[in-house]
């Protein structure tokens, strides 16, 4: 176990593991295994009670798993770490444990179309019901509070739309409830913002995302408070199952060493870009957090470090202009996910949040115009570009 440093890009590669108990190796191995053995019956029986620590099985805990747990957990300022098969195995072992039957979820307005899918798969199984908020103001949120609240769940950045929520605000007006907050952090990532530090209880990363951010990984990640985490290990996470595999642990922890290089150029790159689409005469608007034009780039200069590599912005136009305008994108990528060394865009409204009937997605704020673009790690200059040749032709 190494020192906790005060440094995040240290942590970042050397937290949860030392070299001196993998037999020297720098890299941390790769426990490909789906079951341990014991040396007598009786180290079975004393694992299987509790009363002796150690490795039993895979899907309940595993050493290169557990080097990402911990490491996660440090990064967020939490006290455990839980890694999960994808980002929605996460969401949902969270909000599965955190809730019963007739209880109340109070959501940011707008969320990942998975999210609101699962949200209404609760509702129609369990009657768990959900209302979104802006969450403006203080007595916003208190108004939606009711007896059967469980938790409040926010996005922020909001997925598609960059709109941020105060977190610090949240926080305490949950506190004055005693409802726990769960923050989806994918969009920031710990390196931009750690819920938290900010009063919140419970952080989720889908690490397919800027954890892994390599394209070639999916996962899930929880972090929060021990006997939270501790009950959801013995619960939603072992007996439905959504573990994540040794060689994905493997995977995100090559990728999070590079984590704060990568975003710095993320971050440089969609500053840039930001600009550019700001002045295309084809473009209506640009939504980026800290753009000082975004109202909310104030709140993002209290909770975020730098504004990240999201932004969406939407078209002068329709749908069919939307459609076309990525359709004669040369390299860019028209696909789905984040933070990929590779720029990413997509039409959220037939893609990423499809599922999310038509007048919610524009509750949300979700149009037919509206693109959302993951700027990637290539020069600013082709990335623009291609995004100006293509603007150009509708």
């Amino acid at each position: 176990m190494s020192k906790k440093s005060a440094h995040f890009e240290t942590n970042v590669i050397h937290e949860g593991y030392d070299s001196k108990d993998m037999l020297g190796s720098l890299a941390t191995p790769l426990f490909q295994t789906s079951t341990f053995t014991f040396d007598t019956a009786e180290q079975g029986e004393a694992r299987f009670a509790g009363e002796e620590a150690g490795y039993m099985y895979s899907r309940l805990g595993n050493p290169t798993v557990k080097v990402l747990e911990e490491r996660i957990a440090a990064l967020e300022n939490g006290e455990r770490g839980l890694a999960f098969a994808s980002g929605m195995a996460a969401v949902s072992a969270v909000l599965i444990a955190l809730t019963k039957a007739n209880d109340h979820i109070l959501c940011s307005t707008g969320l990942y179309g998975c999210t609101f899918g699962l949200l209404t798969l609760m509702e129609d199984k369990y009657n768990i019901t959900h209302d979104f908020s802006a969450m403006g103001t203080k007595d916003e949120v208190r108004s939606l509070i009711k007896p059967e609240t469980a938790c409040i769940y926010v996005e922020t950045p909001i997925n598609p739309t960059m709109k941020l929520i105060d977190l610090e605000m949240v926080a305490e007006v949950a506190k004055e409830f005693g409802i726990p907050v769960v923050v989806d952090n994918t969009f920031a990532s710990p390196y931009l913002q750690r819920p938290i530090e900010l009063g919140c209880d419970i952080v989720i990363h889908s690490a397919t995302k800027y954890i892994g951010g390599h394209g070639d990984v999916v996962a899930g990640l929880v972090v929060g408070k021990q006997d939270f985490l501790d009950s959801v290990a013995m619960t939603t996470q072992k007996d439905v199952g959504g573990i994540m595999s040794p060689f994905d642990a493997w995977l995100l922890l090559r990728g999070l060493k590079t984590l704060p290089v990568r975003l710095d150029r993320h971050c440089d790159n969609a500053e840039i870009i930001v600009d550019k689409l700001r002045s295309h005469p084809k473009v209506e608007n640009v939504y980026y957090p800290s753009d000082k034009a975004n109202p909310d780039h104030v709140i993002c200069s209290k909770q975020m470090k730098r504004g990240g590599g999201m932004i969406s912005f939407e078209l002068k136009g329709t749908k069919a202009d939307a459609q076309q305008m990525l359709n004669h994108l040369s390299f860019l990528k028209i696909a789905v996910s984040l933070g990929d060394a590779e720029t990413l865009i997509q039409h959220p409204a037939t893609m990423t949040h499809a599922v999310v009937p038509k007048e919610s997605r524009e509750e949300m704020g979700i149009t037919d115009q509206l693109i959302r673009l993951s700027v990637g790690l290539e020069s600013w200059e082709d990335i623009w570009e291609d995004l100006a040749q293509a603007l150009n032709k509708l």
